[in-house]
Formats: C-alpha cells, sequence, structure tokens
C-alpha cells in the first residue's frame, strides 16, 4: 500500500508533469503549423457558443480559486484575516457557483462533441478523450466541493491536500498526507495531473497561443477602388 501511495501521489504527478513541459517544447519544436483548436463552428454553432461562454467564464474563477486553495497556506490566509469560515463560504458557495458554470459548459460541449455526427466525425481520438477527462475533472470538483464537503465537514483539504501539493514543487511531497484524503478529491487530483500528461498533444495547446502581438499591430486600411 505505501509503494502504491508513492507512486499515485509522488511518481505520478512528477511523471505528468515532465511529459508536460518536455511535450509542450517537443510539440512546439515539430508540429507548430498544427499548434490550433481546429474549430468546428462552421458544422454547428448554437451549443458551441454556448457551452465554450459557459465553461470560459466559470473556469477562470474556479482556476483562481485553486491557486488560493492550494498555493496559500491556511496560517497565511489567517494572517490576512480570512478565518475558516469565510473562506469555508467563499470556496462552498463562490466556487460552487462557478463550478456549477462551468460544469454545464463542459456538460453542452461534450454532448455536442459526441452526439452531432459531423462534430464527431471531425473529431480526433484526443478530441474526444480530452473532453471526457475534462468533464470527469469538473464533474468530481463539484462532487468534492458539494456533496464531499456536506458529508465529511471535518475534513479540510488545506491541511493534506494543499500541505501535499506545495511540497511537489519543493520537491519534498508526503505522500502520506494523501492516505485519509476522500476518494472524490483524490479522483479530481489524479484526473488534473492525467490532463496535464494529455495536453501537449491535444488541441489544449491553444491555450497558450494568446495573440498578444494584435494589441501593438497596425491597423488594415481599406480603401475603395474606385473605377474610371
Amino acid at each position: 500500500m505505501a509503494m502504491l501511495e508513492q507512486f499515485l501521489w509522488v511518481i505520478y504527478p512528477y511523471v505528468c508533469l515532465v511529459i508536460f513541459i518536455v511535450g509542450h517544447i517537443f510539440r512546439y519544436r515539430t508540429d507548430q503549423f498544427n499548434w490550433t483548436a481546429k474549430s468546428s463552428e462552421f458544422i454547428e454553432k448554437k451549443q458551441l457558443m454556448a457551452g465554450s461562454l459557459l465553461f470560459h467564464l466559470g473556469i477562470i474563477p474556479v482556476i483562481m480559486g485553486h491557486v488560493a486553495g492550494l498555493g496559500i497556506p491556511k496560517s497565511w490566509m489567517h494572517a490576512l484575516g480570512v478565518n475558516d469560515h469565510l473562506y469555508h463560504i467563499g470556496a462552498v458557495y463562490v466556487g460552487g457557483f462557478f463550478g456549477i458554470i462551468t460544469l454545464l459548459g463542459m456538460l453542452i460541449l461534450t454532448w455536442r462533441r459526441f452526439t452531432l455526427r459531423n462534430v464527431r466525425r471531425l473529431s480526433s481520438a484526443s478530441d474526444l478523450a480530452v473532453n471526457a477527462l475534462l468533464l470527469l475533472i469538473v464533474f468530481m470538483g463539484m462532487y468534492a466541493t458539494l456533496v464531499t464537503n456536506a458529508v465529511q465537514p471535518e475534513f479540510d483539504y488545506r491541511e493534506t491536500i494543499s500541505i501535499w501539493f506545495r511540497g511537489l514543487f519543493v520537491l519534498s511531497p508526503d505522500a502520506s498526507l494523501m492516505g485519509e484524503v476522500p476518494l472524490s478529491f483524490k479522483l479530481h487530483a489524479l484526473a488534473g495531473f492525467t490532463i496535464f500528461a494529455f495536453w501537449p498533444f491535444t488541441r489544449l495547446v491553444h491555450v497558450w497561443s494568446v495573440p498578444l502581438n494584435y494589441i501593438s499591430r497596425s491597423y488594415i486600411l481599406y480603401r475603395r477602388h474606385r473605377s474610371n
């Protein structure tokens, strides 16, 4: 059992992170022309717009919440005047609200990807896998937030998962901290690292293609041609 915990909570996360970094470098150097989201908007537009809007509106606050919950120690929150009760309200109610928005968006996008024949034909195996995995990650996150926290209110992930997570980045992870963590949180964490390993080889790479050069680019002038 100890060996399994070492693999799941030490070896596996590092393997996923190494694949994430090396995979991006490799793909950028060898496959820049396919660094794209491969939009299927011309096939179906309404579900894509609704799902994308909900997903992107929800995922940014959700990511910020993860950064705060996992990256900022509990004692620092107390020093800033954020007690456990106030943090719990923010994590469950505010995080739950944006999590539901994200989940609805992913449900629409996944339903569209799997049920519309032409969209499915355009999709690669990696597209389908990413959609399914993202849906699982969001669902397990919502289940952990709304269900597990209600059933096991005594569990505080900032005393276990957060400390283990920060330990990964200072090269001293403690796998024993994850031993008593509820299953929903464990599945959410493992699926999250799995998506990092998939990332460089899927359409998710388009996240890094932010067209910042458009900010400083000169305007394109269009002139009407007047025939003599």
